[in-house]
């Protein structure tokens, strides 16, 4: 049984088992063509499943492409949400999709996301990217199959490493207790995640017997025989009276000598030289039209300039970065400043740093990567934001200081009790980093892209947010917070290089703003502005003030170049680095003096502006004074996968954006004494 014509119940396509080992080579091409097209992604994983995911979806799985949401389907959830192209090829080998069509991996408005979106490609069951939430979607469609009398399987893959998720087990346990014969888990043990081997980052061994220990029958095999594939995946099928799980031995890379039992291709994709090789070692070099499939990359990426280029406000100039013969800037990945931070001050005894798998990709491992004698003080917590934030705050209780971080989607909100309860509450001095914060994160996709943390951060008692602007302010921010900073702290920055618009003499003090001014036009972008602390400045009656912070602090200096340059027009610029505490005062004679204020942010609009707003709504100094304002921002909407500055357009957070608001505003500021106030009736 597999793919079938749901009208008459009959099998349209079945597959030998050298069918499935012939095709299985196949999708592991086309998913290095993919890939290398998409230019990142996750090699090593999606090799090491690729025999499972042939057998599912081509021989063992009952459904029908025709008909993808027939409800007699089985289910496939991937929890492993990162393997996503080896969930696209199982679907498009089975006829849901176009193969061709696996070379738009990861790029804007592809129904092919960097984790999988089930709103977006049909034969998806659930969207997913955040580990160790699959099992219990799984669980959840399992009894769901049962209260409605369905006779529908479900599967659910997993990694190994995602083990580690406590969420993991708690499925577990719940899909024991309800006796969910038609629940099968795999695992696909490949003992490698992005830290290194499983075992050394923190060992989930023994599987075996943990899963049986909660009632789960057990089937061992060989994750790349055929045969035992598909005898363990039809015979979990079948039924044990009780759930099942597959544990498959696999390898990393399978199928690529330089990249099996490699860590370092877990989340890599390969060049196009490498991805020439790899096909030939698959001996798939004529077989696969690779070159076709990454022009059809290049010409769907061609599109997709021209679609944002059309919706980008214009000006007089082209003013995108370093496209000048002046203004040119340095770009520099703000998540560099973290690093070097704690590598400077890693000494002092009372820094403890928690890893949670990505520790290399936000530069945490800088803390003693050149020194090894601080290695006893690095604590491996695995993928488990919940318990390593709690973990912390035991650390904080003792008198250490404890710093994690990770994605900030997970480092601000899969945690978020334990940060309220078990930091906050107790006003533990611990110090969080929101890595890869906003849309640097890119091709990865909706899951991973953190547009709503610092709702929740700013919305914590005793908690200091700080967003920096590049990475020399990360590493000032981080210096300040780690060691002069008492009680819970939050610092977010981003993965992507972003311009470095500040120097080693721009002021920075937490909880207060800075200003910057446009001086003049200059070959180097940051030697053409000013920057003072906001108590510092006078009023030199600006025509209107940006606010913002992070990544958009570089965005608004660019604004103000096109204001003044195309307009005429004279910008404050408020670098609100610290969020909260929020600086009161520059706020308020920024309204008071320029009488309209933009806000700018990387975030679901709201962090900032509704920060902002209060002060200008609640404030009496402001009784009476006509401010003006407006938001630059997300506009309630996940994300998407696209290259960073795509998305920076998509989002429509570019300084253009930014610029063309300003205009706006201006226009109804000299008109706001001479118009009749608008009625409701025109609203």
């Amino acid at each position: 049984m597999a793919i079938k014509d749901s009208s008459t119940g009959n099998v349209t396509q079945d597959y030998s088992i050298d069918q499935l080992i012939d095709t299985a080579t196949l999708m592991r091409g086309y998913d290095l063509v993919a890939l290398c097209a998409a230019g990142s992604g996750h090699a090593g994983g999606t090799l090491s499943i690729m025999d499972i995911a042939a057998a599912l979806y081509l021989r063992v799985a009952d459904h029908d492409p025709k008909n993808a949401a027939w409800p007699e389907r089985d289910r496939i959830v991937w929890s492993t949400g990162h393997k996503a192209p080896s969930l696209y090829l199982g679907l498009a080998f089975a006829g849901f999709c176009p193969v061709e069509d696996l070379a738009l991996l990861r790029k804007l408005w592809s129904p092919y996301q960097g984790h999988p979106h089930w709103l977006k490609l049909p034969g998806i069951e659930v969207s997913t990217g955040s580990l160790g939430q699959g099992l219990s979607i799984a669980v959840g469609v399992a009894l769901a199959g049962k209260l409605a009398g369905k006779n529908y399987r479900t599967f659910c893959i997993m990694g190994d490493g995602e083990q580690q998720e406590g969420q993991i087990w708690e499925a577990v346990m719940e899909a024991a207790h309800h006796k969910l014969d038609n629940l099968v888990g795999i695992v696909d043990v490949n003992r490698l995640q992005i830290d290194g081997r499983v075992s050394d980052v923190m060992n989930v061994e023994p599987l075996e017997e943990k899963y049986r220990s909660f009632g789960w029958e057990v089937l061992h095999i060989n994750g790349h025989d055929m045969q035992q594939v598909v005898a363990a995946l039809e015979r979990a099928k079948a039924g044990f009276g009780k759930p099942v799980v597959i544990l498959a031995d696999t390898v990393k890379g399978k199928g690529v000598s330089f990249m099996e039992d490699l860590a370092g291709w877990h989340g890599k994709a390969p060049s196009f030289e490498e991805l020439r090789k790899a096909l030939v070692e698959l001996g798939l070099e004529e077989r696969i039209p690779y070159q076709k499939l990454l022009d059809i990359a290049k010409f769907y990426q061609a599109e997709v300039d021209r679609r944002l280029d059309a919706k980008m406000p214009k000006f007089n100039h082209n003013y995108w970065w370093n496209c000048n013969e002046t203004m040119k800037v340095k770009m520099e990945p703000t998540r560099k400043g973290f690093g070097q931070s704690l590598a400077k001050n890693g000494d002092d005894e009372r820094v403890v740093c928690l890893g949670l798998d990505i520790s290399g990709s936000i530069t945490i491992s800088d803390f003693y990567a050149s020194k090894p004698e601080r290695k006893r003080r690095w604590i491996s917590m695995g993928i488990a934001e919940q318990s390593a934030t709690s973990a912390a705050a035991g650390l904080a209780k003792e008198g250490l200081l404890p710093v994690l971080g990770t994605y900030a989607t997970f480092a601000a909100a899969r945690n978020l009790d334990q940060i309220r309860t078990s930091v906050c509450y107790g006003n533990f001095n611990v110090l969080i980093a929101g890595a890869h914060g906003g849309v640097s994160v890119g091709p990865d996709g909706a899951t991973h892209q953190a547009l709503e943390d610092l709702f929740a951060m700013c919305g914590l008692p005793n908690m200091s947010v700080v967003v920096p602007c590049d990475a020399i302010e990360t590493r000032k921010a981080t210096d300040y917070l780690l060691l002069r900073h008492e009680g819970p702290k939050y610092v977010r920055f981003a993965r992507e290089a972003t311009p470095i618009v500040t120097t080693e003499e721009t002021p920075f003090e937490f909880g207060h703003a800075n200003v910057i001014r446009l001086r003049r036009e200059s070959p180097n972008f940051v030697e053409a502005f000013d920057t003072v602390l906001s108590r510092h400045h006078r009023n030199e009656r600006e025509d209107l003030t940006i606010i913002a912070c992070g990544p958009m602090v570089p965005e608004a200096m660019r604004a103000a170049w096109i204001l003044k340059k195309d307009f005429g027009y004279e910008t404050r610029i408020l670098n609100l680095h610290t969020l909260k505490p929020i600086d009161l005062a520059a706020v308020l004679h920024a309204a008071r003096e320029t009488g309209v204020i933009i806000t700018a942010e990387e975030h679901q609009i709201g962090a900032l502006a509704w920060r902002v707003s209060s002060i200008l709504t609640e404030s009496p100094l402001l009784y009476g004074v006509p401010v003006i304002t407006g938001a630059i921002g997300v506009q309630d909407r996940f994300g998407d996968s696209g290259a960073p500055w795509e998305l920076i357009k998509e989002f429509e957070v570019s300084a253009e954006h930014i610029a063309h608001k300003a205009v706006e505003l201006m226009g109804a500021k000299k008109t706001t004494h001479e118009a009749e106030p608008a009625s409701f009736a025109k609203l």
